[in-house]
């Protein structure tokens, strides 16, 4: 009865001390996590600044190759880069096109919101896109000429996607993905981030910003750009987790002429910049390439009927600003 006592003893002992030390390895895992210093880098790539900072690993491997998506993916959907896929597409005869996987998905998407916006956003901008530049250090209007002779190629009907089959009406007849890519960019990222078991972190390309999980239990804290001001000045500040934070302004890609402002987000009926009494919207969704879409969709719509196409929707948020600086919020961001 002796010897059965003791090794009753020593087995819950053993059971004892295996609980213990699962225990400590979980709750030293956990604060190795929360003490654990972030892993960032900062490249050029997309015409633009990108940040990627990885807040509960340390390996670089992983870093790297988020890096090498963003240039796998220009590699797609870059309208100017003569080796990228939707380049080649512009540029070619047929009518008819065979397209990858994911510049299929990325056009099915940017068709479905330029039907949505009837026109007012629509991918198919590009032959008046084009004649604009506005990183030049000597931008230049373009004639209304040249920009009268491409207003009839522009328009999504002219475009129709079955499968990977692109078909267009003319050759003349181009893309310009440039408002959605960095969404679809950003989303493709976090999944290959969370494969890898990435949980928290943020992805910034160009001030497209993607959250991954949290921080330390604890929302980001995400600020919203003052138009025309530095970059560290900011109207009002976002708590963010595991969602897209996208915003599109007419004081990132711009200039002045002759004390008239010129910026990027082109009104396709008359290939000039919208002025519409706005100077940026902000959305908040679950996916990265529907805020992209949207901020410019709902830019192009203007306030009132973007604000209400947010408020009749459910899992996004928005905030709109006026010329005058004044904040428009929808009702799930409402105090």
């Amino acid at each position: 009865m002796k010897t059965t006592s003791k090794k009753r003893s020593f087995y819950i002992y053993c059971f004892l001390l295996v609980l213990f030390l699962i225990g400590f390895t979980y709750a030293f895992g956990n604060t190795r996590k929360k003490n654990q210093l972030p892993i960032t880098d900062t490249r050029f790539a997309l015409n633009t600044v990108i940040t990627i900072t990885l807040y509960d690993t340390d390996n670089t491997q992983i870093l790297n190759h988020a890096f090498e998506l963003c240039e796998q993916y220009e590699k797609v959907f870059s309208r100017t880069a003569p080796d990228s896929e939707l380049y080649k597409l512009n540029h070619s005869s047929q009518n008819t096109i065979q397209v990858s996987n994911d510049l299929a998905s990325l056009i099915q998407t940017g068709l479905y919101y330029s039907r949505l916006s009837k026109g007012a956003f629509d991918i198919s901008i590009a032959p008046v896109s084009q004649l604009w530049d506005f990183t030049s250090e000597t931008p230049v209007i373009p004639d209304n000429t040249s920009i009268k002779e491409q207003l009839p190629y522009i328009g999504y009907w002219n475009f129709s996607l079955d499968g990977s089959t692109l078909t267009r009406k003319q050759a003349h007849n181009q893309l310009d993905l440039g408002a959605i890519a960095k969404g679809f960019i950003a989303d493709k990222i976090k999944e290959y981030l969370q494969c890898k078991g990435v949980q928290s972190a943020i992805i910034n390309l160009g001030g497209n910003i993607l959250c991954v999980g949290d921080k330390n239990g604890q929302p980001f804290n995400i600020g919203i750009q003052a138009p025309f001001k530095e970059r560290n000045v900011t109207l009002t500040n976002l708590k963010i987790k595991d969602k897209s934070i996208v915003t599109s302004g007419i004081y990132e890609r711009c200039f002045t002429k002759n004390d008239k402002l010129y910026h990027h987000l082109l009104n396709p009926e008359t290939g000039h910049p919208y002025e519409n009494e706005l100077s940026s919207v902000t959305i908040i969704s679950n996916k990265s390439v529907d805020g992209d879409a949207l901020s410019t969709t709902c830019f192009a719509m203007g306030l009132e009927k973007g604000l209400a196409y947010i408020n009749s929707q459910k899992d996004l948020e928005a905030i709109f600003v006026d010329s005058k600086g004044s904040l428009h919020y929808s009702k799930g961001l409402k105090k």
